[in-house]
């Protein structure tokens, strides 16, 4: 099978191509078209985060150096934790079978953006209350992610000693073969965090059964990144623990936002009281 990922520089002409659109429909006529120029800029936005995301995947400012001991210290930590075993589940699962092995590897490579592109189109178009803020909390997590990735850290799926196969090599279906990418910035999993925060919204704005697919999602997302031997246990907690950071931070940017300008209307109101308060006095002199 092929990926169909894109690499970054095809995402960047993506994105520039968007953005032309959206300049063009923002200038169009008032009508049809120019209605569309907000879904346009929304559009131009998700693409340039994916654009970020994938030449992020190809930096590191430490070099390899560190990155394979560092994965090591990792596999100890989480033994000693007695987290479960990312070998032995992977070795009952995706070895076991060749259909099940390929099927996570395809998700891997394509579901992360695919459902958060649908998420994001869902919430704009019934929810548009909600996105805003939820779209900022998905490009600070994503950007901070991104920083921590800059310290490399080598995946599991390249630590055969310790029992671990990189299904995805194995079938052909790596990303990183087909593009180049760096694949030493495994921690934190950016698949992780973008799958929780849509696992948490949908459940919490949707309605209906249809709401539990966002949640179903994480939890495929999460077993597919272990059994792939993409990611640590560890990888996906730091990226929950960065999810949760910059939801807090956001929240907390917006009441204060909201608590500044309550206090300038505030005091454009009373300004607004004495002018008219002022303005009145000549005319009450003139009656008296």
């Amino acid at each position: 099978m092929q990926d169909v990922a894109l690499s970054w520089q095809q995402a960047a002409w993506l994105t520039a191509g968007l953005a032309a659109g959206a300049a063009a429909l923002t200038l169009a006529p008032p009508g049809r078209w120019r209605s569309l120029a907000p879904f346009a800029r929304e559009t131009t936005m998700i693409a340039g985060l994916y654009s970020l995301w994938q030449l992020a995947g190809t930096l590191s400012v430490l070099g390899t150096d560190g990155a394979f001991a560092r994965a090591r210290w990792i596999e100890r930590a989480e033994r000693t934790l007695r987290l479960p075993s990312e070998a032995s589940l992977q070795h009952a699962t995706t070895a076991k079978s060749s259909a099940l092995a390929q099927a996570a590897n395809l998700y891997y490579a394509t579901m992360h953006f695919g459902v958060l592109f649908v998420f994001l189109l869902w919430l704009f178009l019934r929810h548009r209350d909600r996105y805003r803020p939820v779209r900022r909390v998905l490009a600070l997590t994503t950007l901070v992610c991104l920083l921590i990735q800059l310290i490399p850290v080598a995946p599991p799926r390249l630590l055969p000693e310790a029992g671990y196969v990189d299904t995805a090599k194995q079938y052909g279906q790596s990303v990183y073969n087909a593009f180049g990418a760096d694949e030493l910035s495994a921690m934190p999993s950016v698949h992780v965090a973008w799958a929780v925060l849509v696992g948490w919204v949908t459940v919490t704005v949707g309605r209906g059964a249809g709401r539990w697919l966002g949640p179903l999602h994480a939890v495929v997302t999460i077993l597919v990144v272990v059994i792939t031997a993409n990611h640590f246990w560890a990888d996906g907690i730091v990226a929950v623990a960065v999810l949760v950071a910059c939801a807090g931070a956001e929240r907390a940017g917006r009441v204060a936002v909201t608590a500044v300008q309550a206090r300038l209307d505030a005091r454009g109101q009373a300004r607004r009281i004495e002018d008219e308060r002022l303005s009145d006095e000549p005319e009450q002199a003139i009656l008296r």
